[in-house]
């Protein structure tokens, strides 16, 4: 959330920032919250008059009575204020409640290099790395995974719906070659390697996503305070909820693996076949966690990781610097990694974002110069899709199909996958 003192000296610059997203509902939010917070320190500057006003009229009481004189009048007033401040805390208390969820709800500030527009067609080019070049028409994954036996969609929506498969065989070693080559790479430049927990409650979950947002995508335990996880990303920064971590220990560089779950309700008229939106995939995530000065050099260094897993997997893609339409509440700038598919189409494989110290504050985690000394304020957290393995097993089939229906193993991949080169029938 943002800070509570910049949206009440610095209004104008926080209603221009959040015109950018092109979504009026976000001013609302801010104008109620203005109007709310006014009412808050009204009333809890009459508290202070009130409680002020007792003082004065204590000790004018104690010299009438002192002097032998009628202090009935003063007597009664100073009876009647501590109703007059209850009735007010109740009120600044319900304000306050008021006012903390709709600061939950205000989105961050966007960079001044994030693109304005409201759909991905405004998103901008940044690079483009690698081609697919093919003398036969190209299969999409579904079919070439259908074809080879490594994927069964059928028995899969027979036992569980729509947006489950069963992996068979190879796709399964390829799965999880792919995870473990990405670890490896990753834990190379000095990521610390986690397993998260796969469910979270409300209130760490609450500090890294707004839940009204993604209501129809979360999965929540019936008759638990449990949520699945769509990401690593949630477990991870709220390792730290509630915790002044010390300024030589920033940053914490962090890669975490988890199942992802995923309802995807929301995604109606997007691109969803075969494996590209499923409700459950594996998935590795980068994150940095550290000081407000370093977080965009930061970004620029995740954004370098995931590319060089891709580069070395031999994919094309392309990056994208994604428009201010397009940012979740969260993000202040994120850039897509898009890959291309059989259909020569380019499409979303991994973001990476910097949500500054968005989420540290929902999650109250800051940092100190030295222990006893107070807190120098929230730290920065950068997050970054390093491999989603579901999409990048997509790229893969269809980037490396062959002509009689096999698919190549990316050379990196063949001593996870026991030196096979080729899937095949």
């Amino acid at each position: 959330m943002l800070d509570i003192n910049l949206i009440r000296n610095e209004t104008e610059m926080v209603r221009e920032n959040l015109k950018r997203r092109d979504k009026k509902e976000n001013l609302k939010l801010l104008d109620e919250f203005l109007k709310k917070d006014g009412e808050w320190r009204k009333l809890k500057t009459k508290n202070q008059e009130l409680q002020h006003k007792r003082n004065v009229l204590s000790k004018e009481i104690g010299l009438l009575k002192k002097g032998k004189k009628d202090a009935s009048k003063q007597m009664k007033e100073v009876a009647d204020i501590p109703n007059k401040i209850k009735k007010n805390n109740q009120k600044t208390e319900k304000l306050r409640k008021d006012c903390d969820l709709l600061l939950m709800k205000i989105p961050n500030l966007i960079h001044d290099s994030v693109p304005d527009g409201k759909s991905e067609e405004n998103n901008v080019v940044i690079r483009e790395f690698g081609e697919m070049k093919k003398d036969f028409k190209p299969k999409d994954h579904l079919e070439i995974g259908e074809n080879l036996g490594i994927i069964d969609r059928e028995r899969a929506t027979k036992v569980s719906g729509n947006g489950f498969y069963y992996l068979k065989g190879d796709l399964v070693l390829l799965d999880f070659a792919l995870i473990r080559f990405a670890m490896e790479h990753i834990m190379k430049k000095g990521y610390t390697l986690i397993e998260t927990p796969f469910m979270m409650n409300r209130k760490p979950l609450e500090g890294v996503v707004n839940i009204e947002e993604f209501k129809d995508t979360i999965y929540k335990l019936e008759d638990e305070d449990l949520y699945l996880i769509g990401t690593a990303e949630a477990p991870l920064a709220a390792m730290y909820m509630d915790e002044v971590l010390k300024e030589d220990d920033l940053p914490l560089k962090l890669v975490g693996f988890s199942t992802s779950f995923r309802k995807e309700i929301g995604s109606h008229g997007k691109y969803s076949r075969g494996l590209f939106r499923m409700h459950q995939f594996n998935k590795l995530e980068q994150m940095i966690i550290c000081k407000p000065e370093d977080s965009w050099e930061y970004l620029e260094e995740l954004q370098k990781n995931a590319e060089e897993l891709y580069q070395k997997l031999g994919l094309a893609y392309r990056v994208v610097n994604t428009c201010s339409g397009e940012l979740g509440d969260k993000q202040a700038k994120m850039y897509d990694i898009e890959i291309l598919m059989g259909d020569d189409k380019y499409r979303e494989i991994g973001s990476n974002s910097n949500c500054t110290d968005y989420q540290a504050r929902r999650l109250n985690i800051k940092y100190r110069e030295k222990e006893g000394q107070p807190p120098k304020g929230y730290v920065h957290i950068v997050n970054n899709t390093a491999i989603a393995t579901s999409r990048t097993m997509i790229a893969i089939l269809e980037q490396y199909q062959q002509k009689d229906g096999s698919v190549a193993i990316p050379s990196v991949l063949q001593p996870y996958m026991n030196g096979k080169k080729v899937i095949k029938l």
